[in-house]
C-alpha cells in the first residue's frame, strides 16, 4: 500500500555495508568514545526504562552495524510477534557510545550491539542496563566460550552476538614458503610481500602484529614493549606497506596485494570471491591474536524492555544460528553451530570456526591508557607508508 511504513528499516544500504569491516576502530580507537564519556560524566542523570511486564510493545528500535543482521530473520520476529523493528547503523563503537552518553537515556534505543571490550566503560557511565535471563532462556544453549567474559563475567549486561578473530591471508603463487607466525608475517612483508602487504585500519590490531611476534601481551601498558613494537612496525613493516585496509577482501579481489592482515571473515568472504581461490591461504598465526566478540545489550532507558529482551532470544535461537551466520560471515555464538553449519555444506568452514587449540591461545583485546601509544604508533606508521 502506498505510504506504508516499512516493518523493517534500514538506513545504511548493503552496498555501503560495515559489517565486514566495521572491527577497524581507525584511529580514534578508544580516544573518542572515552572522550564522549567524560564529556557527559558531568550529568549523571539517566532516564529509566518502564519495567518489564510480560507483554511485548508494539515497537522495537535497534542501533547496531550496518547490515549486520538477517533481514529474514528480523522480518520474521516481526510477523511473529506483530512488532514494528526499526534499525538504525551506525559505524563505530565511538558513534554508538556519543549517542548513548549524549542522549542520556533518552536515544529512543532499545537493542544496541557493542563490542566487548567497550563494555566496562559504557558501564562505568551507565549507559547499559541489566538483561533479565530469565526472558532469555536461549541463553541455555550459548557455547561456555564466549559466555562470561572479562567485560562481563555474568553476562548481566551483554550476550555475545557474533565473534571472530584476526590472522593474515597470503597468495601462494607469490608466496611459496610455508607461513604460521606473525614473524612469518614480519619477514614475508620485507621480501617476497615487498610493496604488496596491506594491514588492517585498526591501531590495536597493527600493534598486535610485532608484540606477538615479540612474545608480549597483546594489551600491554609496558612502555618499554610498545617502543619496541613501534620500531618493528615503523622500520620493518610501514616501509614495505601499500595500504591500510578495514576489510581485507576488498584488497585480495583488487589483485595487488599478496599478503594481508586480515579478519577471518573478511578472508573467507574473500575467497569467495577471487578467481582463483586455491591460490590463496589463511593463517591462525601463532602465539596469539585477538579474540574479538560483538555483543546484544539493552540501552539505559530502552522504552521497549521487553520486545527487546524477546528479539534477543529470538537472534540467538539454534534454530536460526546457521541462517545468521550464512549471511553475516561470523558465528553467533551458540553450542553446536559448527556442526549445524557443516551440515549446511558452508563454505569454508575451517576458517568460520578456528580450532579449541587456536581458540585457547587467542587474547581479546581491551581498552586501556596505553590504546594512546597505540594511536600513535598507527599514526606513524601510515605517514612512513605514504598511506
Amino acid at each position: 500500500m502506498a505510504g506504508r511504513i516499512p516493518d523493517v528499516r534500514f538506513l545504511a544500504p548493503r552496498a555501503a555495508s560495515a559489517r565486514l569491516s566495521r572491527r577497524a576502530l581507525l584511529a580514534g580507537f578508544g580516544v573518542v568514545g572515552l572522550g564522549a564519556l567524560s564529556a557527559c560524566g558531568r550529568n549523571t542523570t539517566m532516564a529509566k526504562s518502564p519495567p518489564t511486564d510480560g507483554e511485548l510493545e508494539s515497537k522495537l528500535n535497534m542501533y547496531s552495524w550496518g547490515d549486520y543482521d538477517n533481514p529474514d530473520l528480523i522480518d520474521a520476529f516481526k510477523n511473529e510477534h506483530d512488532v514494528l523493528v526499526q534499525v538504525d547503523s551506525f559505524g563505530s563503537n565511538e558513534e554508538l557510545i556519543a549517542k548513548l552518553s549524549t542522549s542520556r537515556g533518552t536515544s529512543g534505543y532499545d537493542v544496541v550491539v557493542p563490542t566487548g571490550s567497550n563494555i566496562p566503560q559504557m558501564l562505568k557511565h551507565n549507559l547499559l542496563q541489566e538483561i533479565n535471563l530469565d526472558m532469555i532462556p536461549n541463553f541455555e544453549h550459548m557455547d561456555p566460550n564466549f559466555t562470561n567474559q572479562y567485560f562481563d563475567p555474568d553476562n548481566k549486561y551483554s550476550i555475545c552476538k557474533a565473534w571472530g578473530t584476526t590472522g593474515f591471508v597470503y597468495n601462494t603463487k607469490k608466496i611459496s614458503r610455508d607461513m604460521s607466525s606473525w614473524q612469518d608475517f614480519i619477514d614475508v612483508a620485507q621480501k617476497e610481500a615487498a610493496g604488496t602487504t596491506s594491514l588492517l585500519e585498526d591501531p590495536w590490531e597493527v600493534s598486535a602484529i610485532a608484540l606477538a611476534a615479540q612474545g608480549y601481551s597483546l594489551n600491554t601498558q609496558d612502555e618499554k614493549e610498545l617502543e619496541k613494537a613501534r620500531t618493528i612496525i615503523l622500520d620493518q613493516l610501514a616501509p614495505n606497506t601499500k595500504a591500510y585496509i578495514g576489510n581485507a577482501a576488498t584488497g585480495m579481489i583488487q589483485g595487488s596485494f599478496s599478503l594481508l592482515q586480515a579478519f577471518n571473515g573478511d578472508a573467507r568472504q574473500g575467497l569467495g570471491e577471487v578467481s582463483d581461490p586455491e591460490n590463496w591461504k589463511f593463517v591462525f598465526p601463532t602465539p596469539s591474536a585477538n579474540l574479538w566478540t560483538d555483543c546484544w545489550a539493552i540501552a539505559t532507558g530502552a522504552p521497549h524492555p521487553d520486545s527487546a529482551h524477546a528479539f534477543i532470544n529470538q537472534m540467538i535461537s539454534p534454530e536460526t544460528a546457521v541462517e545468521q551466520l550464512d549471511y553475516i560471515g561470523y558465528p553467533i555464538g551458540t553450542k553446536g553451530l559448527a556442526e549445524q553449519a557443516k551440515e549446511a555444506d558452508l563454505d569454508q568452514q575451517e576458517l568460520i570456526f578456528p580450532a579449541q587449540k587456536v581458540l585457547d591461545r587467542l587474547e581479546p583485546s581491551k581498552q586501556t591508557p596505553a590504546d594512546q601509544i597505540r594511536t600513535k604508533i598507527y599514526a606513524d606508521a601510515q605517514a612512513r607508508s605514504g598511506a
